[in-house]
């Protein structure tokens, strides 16, 4: 689905700024633009044959869409969303699986899963100015901090999440003591913080990254300040698949693939505060700016399940196409 995207940063810009939400097909191989206030379909664009993720550029013109394939395929979209066209696709070899996304400093990041890295892609050239390897298994899932010298990024089999750093680092011998000595560079460090197997949805608010594993069904919470894991909720959310705070930052809400809920638990207290049916299979989630409303794919069922966040009720469904899955805003 995040749009990878930091919840707290959401929460001082306008609901009404987002003029459009996009939502993947995965059986149709389309993107559907959607307009938000009326829940209708304004358009469908198609896509490559197994669609997975998506994100918007910061100015909106742009969209661009993981063909992932398991790991083994190497394409991402890039959709024209002012002409609600199909431009010609990124040809991402060598790196394959491309499958999370986000939009940061100008920059187009994704994980190669099949090539076990995170990327970065200079849209205005066109070419991959930087990657680095994480050496992990099912490197998933990523978002980028404001600034862009952290990533995050699950690594669902090998059961960690990889901090990514970039460091100025003194030159060879450190300074000597006439001040002279190597020039210092930047370098990128990897810091790997063990979760669980199955650990894939994740999001960050304030100084903490929570993330839920299908396997075990348990919440890890990770404290971002020392790089580890300071608890663990047991929450019984087995076919976890992805976790996103509301802009307060108040509350964790996590899709089930397995039973098909949304589970609510609230961030302060570490309690569960309700489940709501949402269908065969809950997905993607994209909270509004506003905390209002949340959007949950429901793969299964065929439609996009709309939760009001203050009844904690399922309001309506919207049609985008079969297999619904990855969500993003677009900013107008």
């Amino acid at each position: 689905m995040k749009n990878i995207v930091f919840s707290m940063l959401l929460s001082c810009i306008s609901y009404t700024s987002f003029a459009q939400l996009l939502a993947l097909s995965k059986n149709d191989h389309t993107l559907a633009i959607v307009d938000p206030v009326s829940l209708k379909v304004l358009a469908k664009v198609p896509v490559g044959a197994d669609p997975h993720e998506v994100i918007a550029s910061s100015d909106g013109r742009t969209a661009y869409v993981s063909i992932y394939g398991g790991g083994s395929l190497h394409e991402i979209d890039v959709i024209d969303l002012a002409a609600q066209k199909a431009l010609p696709p990124i040809d991402t070899k060598p790196f394959f699986g491309p499958h999370g996304l986000d939009f940061a400093d100008g920059k187009l990041w994704f994980t190669a899963e099949g090539s076990k890295c995170v990327v970065r892609l200079d849209p205005a050239t066109g070419a991959f100015d930087w990657a680095m390897g994480t050496g992990q298994d099912r490197t998933h899932m990523v978002a980028v901090a404001p600034g862009a010298k952290t990533i995050y990024t699950t690594n669902v089999s090998s059961g960690t999440v990889s901090v990514l750093e970039e460091t100025l680092m003194q030159g060879p011998g450190g300074p000597p003591p006439n001040g002279g000595g190597g020039a210092p560079r930047h370098t990128w460090t990897q810091t790997l913080i063990p979760v669980s197997r199955g650990c894939e949805g994740f999001d960050v608010t304030g100084q903490q990254l929570w993330t839920a594993s299908a396997e075990d069904g348990k919440i890890y919470i990770i404290d971002l300040a020392t790089r580890k894991v300071t608890a663990t909720i047991d929450a019984h959310v087995q076919g976890a698949n992805r976790l996103q705070f509301t802009p307060d930052g108040t509350r964790a809400l996590i899709t089930s693939l397995r039973n098909g809920d949304l589970v609510v638990y609230d961030v302060a207290t570490h309690k569960d505060i309700k489940h709501i049916p949402i269908g065969h299979g809950a997905a993607g989630i994209l909270v509004s700016p506003d905390g209002a409303r949340a959007f949950i794919g429901c793969t299964p069922d065929n439609y996009l399940a709309v939760v009001d966040l203050k009844t904690l009720a399922v309001t309506g469904h919207i049609d985008v196409g079969g297999g619904p899955d990855g969500l993003a805003w677009v900013n107008h």
